[in-house]
C-alpha cells in the first residue's frame, strides 16, 4: 500500500472519532450549563477550550455559544466537529481506491449537509447539530466495519480511531474532572459516551466520579474505554508489524512499545490511585497518543526527497 494512502485513512480514523468525541464532549458541558445554576458559565468554557487545546485569550468573553462557535462550527480548526469532518472527507476522496463507495457516499453527504444542519442547530439548540454528528459517525463507523476488506487500510484507520479515542476520552475526563463526585454532570457524560447502562449493569449502584473514570479508564468490555482501545491499538500494530508471534528479539516498534507500557501501567492502576493522579495520567495519556502518532507517521507515512543526479565537475 502507498505511504500517502495508508497516512489518508490513518486520519479518517482520527478526524472521524474527533468529530463525534467533540460532539459528545459539547453536549455534556451544555447540560452542565443548563442543569448547574451555580456553575460559573465563564471558567467552565475557559476550561473546556484548554483541555481541547484551544486556550481562549485574556480579553476574550467565553460562554456555551462562544465555546460551540469555535469547537462546533469553525471551519478553521481542526479541533472542531466542522474541521474535523472536512478533513475526513478531503482525506476520503484522496484514498478512493480503497475506500468503498458506501464509505464515501456516507462521509460526502454528511459533509455537505453541515451547514443546513448547523442552520438548524442555532434555531433550535446545539443538540440538533450534537445527535446529527454523532448518528452519522456512527453510521460511518459502520459501514467501515461491514465493507472495508480486514487488510492493512482497514488496519491504519483503526489504529488512527484507537488513538483518537485514547485522545479524547482523556479530555473528555479533564472536562468534568473539577466537578462535585456526586455531580448529575457525571451521569451526562456516561450518557454522552452511550456508557450510562453498561456503567449501571456493571456497578448496580449511583454514579460517583470515582467508578465513572475507572469504567471510562479501565473496563475491558467496553470499546469506549481507554484500556480497551489501546489494547486494540497494540494488536493492530503487532499486525502491521509481521504478525502476532513471539519473537526472540525485543520489539523493534517504538510506538507498540509506548502502547504497550502505557496500557500495562494503566492497567495495574488501584481506583485510588487513579483519583489522586487523574490530572497527571489524562495529561500522560493525551502526550503518549501524540507521541505514538508522530512514531507512526515516522515509520509508515515519511517519504523521502527523490535523489538527484550528481553531475561530475571536470578537473
Amino acid at each position: 500500500m502507498l505511504s500517502r494512502i495508508a497516512e489518508s485513512l490513518f486520519w479518517i480514523g482520527r478526524y472521524v472519532e474527533r468529530a463525534e468525541s467533540t460532539a459528545r464532549i459539547l453536549d455534556v458541558h451544555v447540560h452542565r450549563v443548563l442543569e448547574d445554576p451555580w456553575l460559573d458559565a465563564g471558567s467552565a468554557g475557559r476550561e473546556l477550550l484548554a483541555v481541547m487545546g484551544q486556550p481562549a485569550t485574556f480579553d476574550q468573553q467565553v460562554d456555551s455559544r462562544t465555546v460551540t462557535e469555535i469547537l462546533a462550527y469553525d471551519p478553521a480548526r481542526p479541533f472542531s466537529i466542522t474541521g474535523a469532518l472536512s478533513a475526513a472527507r478531503d482525506n476520503a476522496r484522496g484514498a478512493r481506491v480503497v475506500v468503498s463507495s458506501d464509505v464515501w457516499e456516507c462521509l460526502n453527504a454528511t459533509w455537505n449537509d453541515l451547514p443546513h444542519t448547523e442552520g438548524l442547530a442555532r434555531r433550535l439548540g446545539p443538540h440538533v447539530f450534537f445527535r446529527y454528528v454523532r448518528e452519522r459517525t456512527a453510521m460511518l463507523a459502520g459501514l467501515v466495519d461491514a465493507t472495508l476488506a480486514r487488510d492493512d487500510g482497514w488496519r491504519f484507520l483503526v489504529l488512527g480511531r484507537s488513538l483518537e479515542r485514547v485522545d479524547m476520552t482523556s479530555r473528555l475526563l479533564s472536562s468534568s474532572i473539577s466537578d462535585d463526585p456526586h455531580s448529575q454532570s457525571w451521569i451526562s457524560l456516561l450518557r454522552s459516551c452511550g456508557a450510562h447502562e453498561a456503567y449501571l449493569r456493571t456497578y448496580r449502584r449511583a454514579v460517583d466520579a470515582a467508578r465513572v473514570a475507572e469504567f471510562l479508564l479501565l473496563d475491558r468490555l467496553f470499546p469506549r474505554s481507554v484500556y480497551w482501545s489501546l489494547a486494540l491499538a497494540e494488536d493492530i500494530l503487532a499486525e502491521l508489524d509481521g504478525g502476532r508471534g513471539r519473537p526472540r528479539s525485543t520489539v523493534d516498534d517504538a510506538a507498540r512499545r509506548m502502547v504497550g507500557r502505557t496500557r500495562t501501567e494503566l492497567e495495574f492502576h488501584s481506583v485510588a490511585e487513579l483519583v489522586e493522579n487523574m490530572p497527571d495520567l489524562l495529561a500522560s495519556l493525551q502526550g503518549t497518543c501524540s507521541m505514538v502518532s508522530a512514531e507512526v507517521t515516522t515509520r509508515y507515512f515519511a517519504r523521502e526527497a527523490p535523489r538527484s543526479w550528481a553531475t561530475e565537475v571536470p578537473a
